[in-house]
């Protein structure tokens, strides 16, 4: 029997156990407790998420892309449209050994040394899970041959693509724009205005011209399938979709055909031409010369091609129009004189006796005439019609800088037009205030007498001249100049019409206009400068010429164009607007070193006038190939440059003027010898 002692220390040991079982019993409890409530928890509190979670592990969602909408003429001439090509396409994540498989690709379907280079250089902006093509556009035979051989290519597929074309080429490139693949910049602009949802499943964006400003008309709206996928990601059914919204189609104010035979009359000159309807602000044609191939941009411009483009120094992707700057010249004196008149500073019958020269009080420099000996008797009207500069020259003194700037701004110098395309400059119309701040330097007299022929620190786009000369025409009411006129609706195929917007009314006095214009239209008759112009026209003309210094040429010297660098010719341009009397067209050329304005931009400006008012087709000197525009032969030599010019030091009574235009530059001007040539 056990003792006493050795009973307590068995029962203590039994106590104890029980307690250790109990606690572990417990503890047991505990744990399946909470395994229950967080069985609870997943199983009823939580069914809905992991229920769409478990179902996203086997339901795809696939983005489908848009239509995007169509471009055309006013006429209906397609300018940009879609088709679906075949393209080859490479998942990085999921092959093995890219080059090899590449290279046994290569032995079904051709794949050229710039496939490859575009495929690397998307490659190097993409993640490895998104799908890049290797090829595009592929033919029927080249997509059979490969989805026979599919099964040996992981991580290759062959897929339908749209692609944006554009069949007219090089024809309006600058307005109509092009597309591009879509970049970090474009993401991120995309996410301030809230829409990379809409993007999903898009590689491409606007990028330009048209195709950038009225992105999200052209777009549409992205839709989507839900698909169900198996174990190794491929698609077994679609269990839903909501189909996509096309964008929306543009009608543009423009005619094909006048935009051919302004392109086509520049032959291999530089230059930009816009021309405006007065009345509403449509704009008729819009040109910029040298053009490109826009096609070029859409599946990812290869090298080669990016570097002839990018480092021409015709600078064929500059898109003159907007970003051009250029001194007006002579084509600012309608302006000046209706600025005088306005003011009151000219009355008729005013006149002077133009002996050839200006002079300022107390100084022995001279503003030479573009005539030697001068004009003779000369009164407001006769001042424009022969572009006397002493004219203008006294004009502009008694006027003021501040007087002359104040009152052409309303004509739109100096300020962006507002067009419906995107990168406009707002070129420079000076005060005194802008060339203390730009050069600390204060204002001289000389530089007020040249302002007043258009030269000096002054500087125009092309759209902006186009602009003031519609202004002129339609008796001071600034209409906006707007490319789009109606969009319609890729769905349901209503067309609705684009607002016309009316800038300003400028209060002009009508006896006023009537002096300018006469004066105008005296420049196309015989002993006005641009005569040849409107010869047998067939309808009223006014214009003005003008002529625009590229560099400065000293007192003694006389200018001749034989003997200098065709850059630093003078620019030749030209405004007119038509009928005089009614008018229709307001244009504006510029030919960059072209020259005198009634020789060089005058004849071009008529073409595009006969056909517009007369249906009159000029007779080509080359033949163009049916259906297909004109394309433009790039010249060799450069055309503007690119960095600005240091000013020089300024005599008080010299005059002050740029020695050439400057693209995306800040303004910056020399202080040649002399002033004016027309």
């Amino acid at each position: 029997m056990k003792s006493r002692r050795e009973l307590k220390n068995y029962q203590n040991e039994q106590h104890s156990f029980k307690i250790r079982l109990g606690v572990l019993g417990l503890l047991v409890l505990i744990a399946f407790s909470v395994l229950a409530a967080r069985f609870y928890f997943l199983q009823i509190k939580r069914y809905d998420y992991y229920q769409t979670l478990a179902e996203n592990n086997r339901i795809s969602i696939v983005p489908i892309t848009p239509n995007r909408g169509l471009i055309s003429d006013r006429n209906g001439v397609v300018l940009a449209h879609n088709f679906f090509v075949y393209t080859l396409e490479i998942t990085p994540s999921k092959v093995d050994d890219l080059d090899a498989t590449i290279s046994e690709i290569a032995r079904l379907v051709e794949v050229s040394p710039t496939d490859l280079k575009r495929f690397n250089k998307q490659m190097g902006e993409s993640h490895d899970f998104e799908s890049i093509p290797l090829r595009t556009h592929l033919n029927e035979v080249e997509a059979a041959k490969f989805a026979v051989n599919r099964y040996r290519f992981p991580g290759v597929e062959l897929k339908s693509r749209l692609f944006r074309h554009y069949p007219l080429g090089k024809l309006g490139a600058h307005m109509v724009g092009y597309i591009g693949r879509i970049n970090d910049k474009d993401l991120e602009h995309l996410a301030e205005a809230d829409s990379l949802s809409n993007y999903k499943g898009s590689d491409h964006i606007g990028k330009s011209g048209i195709e950038q400003f009225y992105e999200t008309q052209l777009h549409g709206t992205t839709g989507f399938q839900q698909v169900e996928i198996d174990a190794d990601g491929r698609a077994v059914r679609v269990l839903s979709s909501q189909a996509p919204t096309s964008g929306n189609n543009l009608i543009l104010s423009v005619d094909a055909k006048m935009q051919e035979i302004a392109e086509t009359a520049f032959g291999e000159h530089r230059g930009a031409l816009v021309a405006i309807k007065p009345s509403t602000g449509e704009v008729l044609a819009f040109v910029s010369m040298p053009t490109f191939d826009p096609n070029l941009f859409v599946d990812g411009i290869d090298f080669d091609n990016w570097n002839a483009l990018n480092n021409s120094l015709d600078k064929p992707l500059i898109n003159r129009p907007l970003r051009g700057i250029y001194p007006p010249g002579s084509t600012f004196k309608p302006f000046s004189a209706l600025a005088g008149l306005e003011n009151g500073i000219r009355k008729p019958p005013f006149s002077i006796n133009d002996s050839g020269f200006y002079t300022l009080p107390n100084s022995t420099h001279r503003y030479r005439d573009w005539k030697p000996g001068g004009h003779g008797n000369v009164d407001m009207r006769r001042a424009i019609t022969i572009s006397c500069d002493t004219f203008f020259y006294g004009l502009a003194m008694e006027l003021g800088i501040e007087r002359l700037t104040n009152f052409v701004r309303h004509f739109g110098f100096g300020q962006k037009s507002g067009v419906d395309i995107a990168g406009e400059i707002s070129g420079l119309l000076p005060t005194p205030e802008w060339k203390m701040r730009r050069y600390k330097q204060p204002w001289y007299m000389g530089e007020t007498v040249i302002a007043g022929i258009g030269q000096g620190y002054t500087l125009v786009t092309p759209m902006q001249l186009a602009q003031a000369t519609s202004i002129l025409a339609n008796k001071g009411v600034a209409m906006r100049p707007r490319l789009v006129t109606a969009i319609t609706d890729a769905n349901s195929g209503a067309t609705s019409l684009t607002q016309a917007i009316v800038n300003e009314k400028i209060p002009l006095n009508e006896s006023n206009l009537e002096i300018v214009k006469l004066g105008m239209i005296d420049v196309t008759l015989p002993g006005g400068t641009a005569a040849s112009v409107g010869a047998n026209a067939g309808y009223s003309i006014a214009a003005k010429t003008g002529t625009a210094q590229v560099v400065g040429i000293k007192q003694n010297e006389k200018y001749n164009a034989n003997a200098i660098d065709e850059r630093h010719r003078d620019h030749a341009l030209f405004i007119a607007y038509a009928p005089a009397e009614d008018p229709k067209i307001a244009l504006a050329v510029i030919v960059e070193n072209g020259g005198h304005g009634g020789s060089a931009a005058g004849p071009i400006a008529r073409k595009v006038m006969d056909y517009y008012l007369l249906g009159k087709l000029p007779v080509l000197e080359t033949p163009v190939d049916a259906g297909k525009p004109a394309n433009f032969v790039k010249p060799s030599t450069p055309t503007i440059g690119s960095a600005p010019i240091k000013p020089s030091t300024i005599n008080p009574n010299a005059a002050t003027k740029p020695t050439k235009p400057i693209l995306n530059t800040p303004a910056t001007v020399n202080a040649p010898e002399e002033e004016h040539y027309d």
